[in-house]
């Protein structure tokens, strides 16, 4: 009896995994870093090779007639855009002799309100005298300007006051004729009317001094505002530092080159997918990984623990390989010289009483065409290998990078070790050669990642992927039909992830 299982389905991938993004993006630091550094430097060059232009500044103390307490600051916003005027402007000029244009001048100095009564304006020129001249006859024409309004608004407002006065005036002297016309023999109603007269004298004579006073004072505040209007800030040239400007400029753009190359290099990483941690990796190849080689660095501890994992690996590969009846095959992702230094290495640690013959199937045949070191293990082309001695183990040095003829990956071994550099494949490409490897029956021992990511924690083997068969067709049926125990059978999850086309696997 037969039992099917169906297997269960699997979690559903995150849209954005953010441990991979990390991961990837700190791995580009060399991106992100170089960016980060053109930005400091551009900054710092800015300020040597770029100076601003000379500028001069003056403070105005500016005085209004409807001055508050409360005010949230629109008059001063008012005085800032009234500064900004071709009349103020104009008057700037005629006292500078220029014959510039009032609205080009008009861009070559500003106003900002400081409080609600200080103006500060500034000014640029070609050099500092200039600049200084300038930001006096803006200053000079805006306070011209300010005191003549306050003076034609305290006029008009006299002038409105003592209209109102001589037309109460005209009035008055109406009621005095016609009290004067009244004679004392009238009769009862003629008493009730003429002391309606005498009050409306009163009034009118009240009103037409109230409105002296006033148009009296109208013309008494003038002279404050106008004394209160004055430039208490005398112009003078702003000093520019070279070394704090430089810095300022150099922090800014080394933050904004840093922000540019991390966007960058996340942006780079979501669209490329390329895998990088140990799960993924295996995941999409559907083989375990097996062992792992840091990237060659500089120092001399980095290079001794470099050594001592290849020595360590060697010897793992070793046993694996020596009582191998078929020939194996190294094939390589973005690292063919790892590759190929691994194959020597490995050729070299086998025993003597089955030597093993190095078959060079890279692309550009590396290691074919290296002189052959005293003592070394045998280095043959792909197109000279032969069956050899039955002794001789065959150990083929290959490539699955895209371009690989695949028909011919069974002449290097048919069992084989992938040697991987982590970041380098695409998830698509990496399903690619997976599917290859099964339809050619190479069977997979398993997954060297070279140039891992030292902080990654995430475990690559494959709990769930089916028993490798054992060789031969007798112990498979032997396996199938074993008496007593029902088999079960598992489909691996990367077989069903396996996209028909890169398209697909984006």
């Amino acid at each position: 009896m037969t039992t099917r299982t169906t297997p269960e389905p699997a979690p559903a991938a995150p849209l954005l995994d953010l441990h991979t993004l990390v991961v990837t993006v700190r791995r580009r630091r060399r991106l992100w870093g170089s960016m980060a550094l053109l930005g400091l430097v551009g900054g710092a060059g800015t300020a040597v090779l770029l100076p601003p232009e000379p500028t001069a500044v003056t403070k105005v103390l500016v005085a209004h007639q409807e001055d508050q307490p409360t005010d949230p600051g629109t008059l001063i916003r008012t005085d800032v855009a009234l500064l900004h005027t071709t009349r103020i402007a104009g008057r700037a000029l005629e006292a500078l002799g220029s014959p510039e244009k009032p609205e080009d001048f008009m861009k070559e100095y500003e106003g900002s309100g400081l409080t609600n009564n200080v103006l500060q304006i500034e000014a640029t020129g070609d050099g500092e005298a200039e600049a200084v001249a300038r930001v006096r006859a803006v200053a000079d024409a805006f306070v011209e300007d300010h005191v003549r309004r306050l003076r034609e608004a305290a006029d008009a407002e006299a002038r409105t006051l003592l209209d109102q006065r001589d037309r109460l005036r005209d009035e008055l002297a109406e009621v005095n004729r016609a009290i004067g016309d009244d004679t004392p023999e009238s009769g009862s109603g003629a008493s009730a009317d003429r002391e309606s007269l005498f009050a409306r004298r009163a009034e009118l004579t009240s009103q037409i001094t109230e409105f002296g006073q006033r148009a009296a004072q109208a013309r008494v505040g003038t002279p404050r505002l106008v004394a209160g209007t004055q430039i208490v800030d005398a112009p003078r040239a702003v000093r520019h530092s070279v070394p704090a400007t430089a810095a300022t400029n150099a922090g800014i753009g080394l933050a904004l080159g840093l922000a540019l190359g991390l966007a960058v290099a996340a942006v780079g990483t979501v669209v490329a997918d390329r895998p990088v941690l140990r799960r993924d990796v295996a995941a999409h190849l559907g083989a375990s990984v097996i062992a792992e080689l840091p990237r060659a660095t500089r120092g001399l501890w980095r290079r001794r623990r470099i050594r001592a994992a290849q020595a360590r690996l060697t010897v793992s590969l070793a046993r694996t390989v020596r009582d191998s009846a078929e020939p194996v095959s190294l094939l390589e992702l973005g690292c063919a010289r790892a590759a190929g230094g691994l194959a020597l290495d490995l050729a070299a640690a086998l025993p003597a009483e089955r030597p093993a013959v190095v078959v060079d199937g890279l692309p550009d045949a590396r290691l074919a065409g290296r002189r052959p070191r005293p003592g070394g293990p045998v280095v043959v082309g792909a197109q000279d290998a032969t069956a050899g001695a039955r002794r001789e183990l065959r150990l083929g040095v290959g490539s699955v990078a895209p371009g690989t003829s695949w028909t011919d990956l069974p002449y290097l071994g048919t069992r084989t070790v992938l040697v991987v550099r982590a970041g380098h494949g695409s998830a698509a490409w990496l399903h690619t050669v997976a599917r290859q490897l099964a339809e050619q029956h190479i069977e997979v021992i398993g997954v060297v990642l070279i140039d891992p990511d030292p902080r990654d924690r995430t475990d690559g083997t494959l709990w769930d992927a089916p028993p490798s068969p054992p060789r031969g067709a007798g112990s498979r049926t032997s396996r199938q039909h074993e008496v007593g125990r029902p088999r079960i059978e598992r489909l691996p999850k990367w077989a069903a992830r396996v996209p028909d086309s890169e398209q697909e696997a984006r």
